[in-house]
């Protein structure tokens, strides 16, 4: 097999000039060059995958690791990063084969569905009490960001895995100075060493002070099993706090963006919020907030979309070009509800489907149908053109969504 055409002398990903369309190069790349290397921030060069057919035979494909701790698997940031992820406990994200399938089974029951539908009040009632707070405002005008996107996330996921809301500052600042891009390799080194030590000791008081959450419960499991482990805690809490918000957070911001963007598609869910469901698969694959979904490093030579890939390559999948590819998603620059779009990757797919997904879409769809009912004449504040973009962090979204009604 050939190699694809390299790329244009362009670091990827490419940052998006607006939050209704891709980067021009990435529909240059799914015609002419869908599996192609190109240079990344860090400096490597990776394999960039960029049709649906060919992200999900990567995602799918077992003999494509996830292990960071290869000298070639292609992190976006330093080597600071790199000898960071070479010494720490892997999270489950980065374990491969029986050891990932192991560890997502200790957790997977915190996210069936009957422990998801009890939790829904408790969601709905976060929700009422922050759009009661928006309401009270006096100026009729809010940072929806500060008010509701990143709050209600991040008071779900406390409450979930036993982490005082009263730390949600702390962890929100330190998080989203990580996934800055301009942030030097040292200070994002810093966020992290902040973060692990803080759930450390959070740890340490859940052995001798349990509670009735995942972290406690995943103590006990531990325990019974012949001893805790407290390093692979750590990871699993870092994990599950950094992504159980950040994500979330953005992606209510952007749905309500896009919604009053298109009155025609919040008429429909307005008049019929059983449709609401639908609107957020749409708007998960319209933004696709994660835009790489994951990075791979070959194990063996394998062929993807008619290149081969060498052993010992990384490999880089891209998740928005995925979700806007035209023969998986027609018209893909349309916000359309009614496509059916649930077949999108911004959860990812195969082995290591997001865990939380469905806890994300239930908050995304309580938010939706409620904000909207209870503040029917929502709308943007300032132009669209002036709203700040993360078009430097490795989940997209908005700085700041100033909103009046």
């Amino acid at each position: 097999m050939t190699e694809a055409v390299p790329a244009a002398d362009t670091t990827f990903p490419v940052p998006r000039g607006c939050p209704f369309a891709e980067p021009s190069q990435y529909e240059e790349l799914r015609k002419q060059a869908p599996v192609t290397r190109v240079p990344l921030h860090s400096g490597l060069r990776a394999w960039w995958i960029s049709r649906h057919a060919d992200v999900r035979a990567v995602l799918g494909d077992q003999l494509f690791s996830s292990d960071r701790r290869h000298e070639n698997y292609p992190l976006i940031d330093s080597e600071v990063t790199r000898q960071r992820a070479r010494t720490e406990q892997p999270a489950m994200i980065n374990l491969d084969g029986e050891a990932h399938a192991a560890a997502r089974r200790a957790v997977i029951g915190e996210f069936t569905v009957k422990r998801l539908a009890a939790l829904r009040p408790r969601v709905q009632h976060l929700v009422d009490g922050l759009i009661d707070r928006i309401l009270a405002t006096e100026e009729r005008q809010v940072d929806l960001v500060e008010m509701l996107s990143l709050p209600v996330p991040s008071m779900v996921i406390c409450e979930l895995i036993g982490v005082p809301y009263a730390d949600h500052e702390f962890f929100q600042e330190r998080s989203a100075r990580m996934i800055r891009r301009a942030t030097d390799s040292v200070e994002r080194q810093r966020c992290v060493s902040d973060l692990r030590e803080y759930l450390d000791r959070l740890l340490a008081r859940k052995e001798t002070e349990p509670g009735d959450d995942l972290l406690s419960r995943q103590i006990e499991r531990q325990r019974e099993a012949g001893g805790i482990r407290r390093e692979e805690l750590v990871s699993l809490a870092f994990l599950l706090l950094i992504a159980g918000h950040e994500t979330t957070a953005n992606m209510i911001s952007l749905g309500v963006i896009g919604l009053l963007r298109h009155p025609d598609q919040l008429a429909v869910v307005k008049a019929d919020p059983s449709r609401t469901p639908m609107a957020v698969e749409e708007l998960l694959r319209y933004f696709s907030i994660v835009e790489m979904v994951t990075s791979r490093v070959a194990t063996k030579d394998v062929e993807v979309g008619g290149v081969t890939i060498k052993a010992g390559d990384g490999v880089v999948t891209s998740g928005l070009s995925a979700n806007w590819d035209p023969e998986v998603f027609a018209n893909p620059d349309k916000l359309d509800i009614e496509r059916g779009a649930r077949h999108h990757l911004a959860f990812g797919f195969g082995p290591h489907q997001c865990l939380g997904q469905n806890l994300a879409r239930q908050e995304l769809q309580i938010v939706f149908d409620t904000v909207f009912r209870r503040i029917p004449g929502l709308r943007l504040a300032t132009p669209v053109e002036d709203i700040p973009l993360k078009t430097d962090t490795n989940v997209y979204g908005v700085y700041r969504l100033p909103v009046t009604w």
